[in-house]
C-alpha cells in the first residue's frame, strides 16, 4: 500500500465527509507508514484527523474528509 491508495481506501470508508475505518497491520512499521501517511494527507489539507488509535493488530482512524478532487 502507498499513500494514494491510502486516500482510496479513506474516500471509500467515508460517508458524506465524516470517515471511520480501522486498517489491519501485519507488522509495528505498518502502523507507522499508515500514521505518517495520515500526518501527511493532513498536512495536505485534504482529511482532518480526529483520532489515530494503534492497537495491537491495526490502526483505527477517525476524522473528516475534506474537498479534494480525485
Amino acid at each position: 500500500m502507498n499513500k494514494a491508495e491510502f486516500l482510496r481506501i479513506l474516500r471509500k470508508a467515508s460517508r458524506g465527509n465524516m470517515f471511520s475505518i480501522e486498517i489491519p497491520k501485519a507488522v509495528q512499521e505498518d502502523g507507522s507508514k499508515i500514521e505518517e501517511w495520515a500526518g501527511e494527507l493532513q498536512k495536505e489539507g485534504k482529511i482532518k484527523l480526529r483520532e489515530c488509535v494503534q492497537r495491537d493488530y491495526s490502526v483505527y482512524l477517525h476524522g473528516i474528509m475534506k474537498y479534494a478532487p480525485e
